[in-house]
């Protein structure tokens, strides 16, 4: 996968160098150490990317379980039962 994604980051630096020789009337492959930066900066940030969607993925699913466990703590509360607590009360005499 990490393949993958570098080839699409190189192919998108290298397509965004060649758009902008293009549009301004430049031959294309003017400079090419242009190109190379581009290619690496393209594949950097497409990485770059994956990896973050990754760990945002992590965090989201750490926040959905604590949401989680807060709710189920809300909800159902320490006693199970409002008649086992109410057992459990001393009224004064």
């Amino acid at each position: 996968m990490v393949t993958g994604v570098t080839l699409a980051g190189m192919a998108l630096g290298l397509s965004t160098q060649l758009l902008s020789n293009g549009m301004r009337k430049l031959p294309l492959m003017r400079h090419p150490w242009e190109h190379v930066i581009g290619m690496g900066l393209g594949a950097l940030f497409t990485n770059k990317l994956i990896q973050w969607e990754e760990k945002l993925q992590v965090d989201l699913d750490k926040k959905l379980a604590e949401a989680k466990a807060a709710n189920r703590r809300r909800f159902s509360g320490p006693d199970e039962d409002l008649a086992t607590s109410l057992s459990q009360f001393q009224w004064p005499k």
